[in-house]
């Protein structure tokens, strides 16, 4: 007898979301195993994600400045870390970096880290390919014409970005980082209000999100460098928080090592 009209239309969509559930799988396996990125599939299409927080059982964090105005707080925030002996990361705008080279040379000479947070801070999802490696490449020279050091490091401006914003950043060897602890202080909210934003949400692997020339933020870094390492956390830059190989970027922006 021959099978119902029915039948044959649901064995037929049963194979079909079989075949595509294997084609994910693979595309997954690939993201992981010949990038180190990820795939997050939403309605057949790939969106890549940055990283966020990393997966670590150390309670290894990092707190991290974004530079794009003035640096009439900024001695503050390099008083407060030198005092806890611990090492952040800076992320520069191009502009930034010219205007302040003598902060650009002492941030590196006091052993922090430096990532660059673009040419012009511009909405870079908006750009073209070649627009966006212009921004990263020339940025990064800045950067490395004080320091002699090369820039990995990147961090779109208002966290802004998009699939070819990652996959051109990669290609030209840098990681996106994004942050999964946002302090706002750039709102000019009170010491307090920054320090306990950051404080309650916390957690191994974290990154921190601040800016180098916050209203509160030297007060408050204070506050959170001391209480933080009080339970146990240790402050690293973000290049020896990441995984730089052998990764994958889960859903939530959290890194993970491969298996």
């Amino acid at each position: 007898m021959a099978k119902p009209a029915f039948a044959t239309v649901l064995s037929a969509k049963k194979l079909i979301l079989s075949a595509a559930a294997l084609l994910t799988l693979a595309a997954l396996m690939l993201g992981v195993y010949f990038t180190g990125a990820y795939a997050v599939f939403y309605g057949g299409t790939t969106r890549r994600i940055p990283i966020y927080s990393v997966e670590r059982e150390d309670k290894y964090i990092s707190i991290t400045f974004d530079c794009a105005w003035g640096t009439e707080h900024t001695d503050g925030i390099l008083s407060a870390l030198s005092e806890y002996g611990v090492k952040a990361t800076f992320f520069m705008v191009e502009f930034w970096t010219e205007k302040y080279a003598d902060y650009v040379s002492r941030i590196h000479s006091e052993g922090h880290s430096i990532g660059t947070h673009s040419k012009t801070h511009s909405y870079m999802s908006k750009l073209s390919a070649l627009e966006i490696r212009s921004e990263l490449l020339s940025s990064a020279a800045a950067i490395t014409q004080i320091t002699g050091e090369k820039v990995e490091l990147f961090r779109a401006p208002y966290g802004d970005y998009d699939n070819e914003l990652i996959d051109t950043a990669e290609e030209e060897g840098f990681y996106t980082i994004q942050w999964d602890v946002d302090s706002l202080d750039w709102k000019d909210l009170s010491a307090g209000e920054i320090s306990m934003r950051v404080i309650n949400r916390v957690k191994s692997g974290s990154i921190i999100l601040m800016h180098n020339n916050g209203l509160h933020t030297a007060e408050a870094v204070h506050v959170i460098l001391k209480e933080l390492i009080s339970r146990g956390y240790t402050f690293v830059p973000v290049e020896q928080l990441i995984y730089k190989e052998n990764y994958y970027i889960d859903s939530n922006g959290r890194q993970q090592p491969a298996a």
